[in-house]
């Protein structure tokens, strides 16, 4: 099996080399995997493509590649650039410093990679692994992901069916804030959203007298609703959501038929 790694984090983020493990137990001694990742950390930007301007992209090693622009980016220079006259198998995504779990999955570049390789054609994974008190000071924080996260690739790869046209499948993978030893299981999920949080900027005046704003996260330990993602790994689960890139209400076409003429 042929593999593309990307996440944004950046090309040398810890995150990205637990990936390289987990895509190279996946693709086994036959296989190979590729990498192309952000040059800078690309936190944040979603599904952003560098549609305006170019990027420039440089070969660190063999199939070692960075490009100076987003996932969505990384994975069109390796689908038609890099890798255009083999194509990979699979791409995967991560693994993000924290979690794209709830309302974080409409802002993470981690999902806009993996949209963005479902969008073409290919399965696709984004995987996280969530902060907490019970790994954030760890040596290993990524412990979770690591032990876990080529049996939960396997697992998906086994149960995913085959799809003819339409907006393909990909998934959202987040594992909890725990260590290995204390993870309780695998759950499918659905996408929650948090209650009472979200972003929000703080602003902060320069020595130069210049106003600045940061960008300001949430708590991230509150619960989702029952069965939803940050919930099931709250409670200790690595969470499994299937997604697909199709925004439309569809629960709401019915409802609202009398727009229509």
């Amino acid at each position: 099996m042929r593999i593309l790694i990307t996440n944004d984090d950046g090309i040398n983020a810890p995150g990205l080399e637990v990936l390289l493990a987990i895509a190279s137990e996946i693709a086994g001694p036959a296989g190979e995997v590729w990498t192309v990742a952000p040059a800078f950390e690309q936190s944040g930007v979603g599904h952003c493509i560098s549609y305006t301007h170019p990027m420039m992209i440089s070969e660190f090693g063999p199939r070692r590649f960075a490009a100076e622009g987003s996932p969505a980016d990384c994975v069109l220079a390796g689908l038609h650039d890099v890798m255009k006259d083999s194509p990979p198998d699979l791409v995967l995504s991560g693994v993000n410093r924290g979690n794209n779990s709830a309302e974080n999955t409409l802002y993470s570049g981690t999902i806009g990679g993996a949209m963005e390789a479902a969008l073409q054609g290919l399965p696709a994974i984004a995987l996280s692994q969530y902060y907490g008190p019970g790994n954030a000071q760890a040596d290993t924080p990524f412990d979770a992901a690591a032990h876990y996260g080529a049996d939960v690739v396997r697992r998906i790869l086994a149960q995913t069916p085959q799809e003819n046209g339409g907006y393909r499948l990909f998934y959202n993978v987040n594992f909890p804030p725990v260590l290995a030893a204390e993870v309780k299981g695998i759950r499918l999920s659905t996408q929650g959203m948090r209650p009472g949080t979200g972003f929000s900027t703080e602003p902060h005046t320069s020595p130069s007298g210049r106003r600045f704003l940061w960008i300001r996260g949430g708590n991230q330990q509150i619960a989702t609703a029952p069965g939803s993602d940050a919930a099931d790994n709250l409670e200790g689960y690595v969470s499994v959501t299937p997604m697909r890139a199709d925004l439309t209400a569809h629960d709401m076409m019915d409802q609202l038929a009398g727009i229509a003429t």
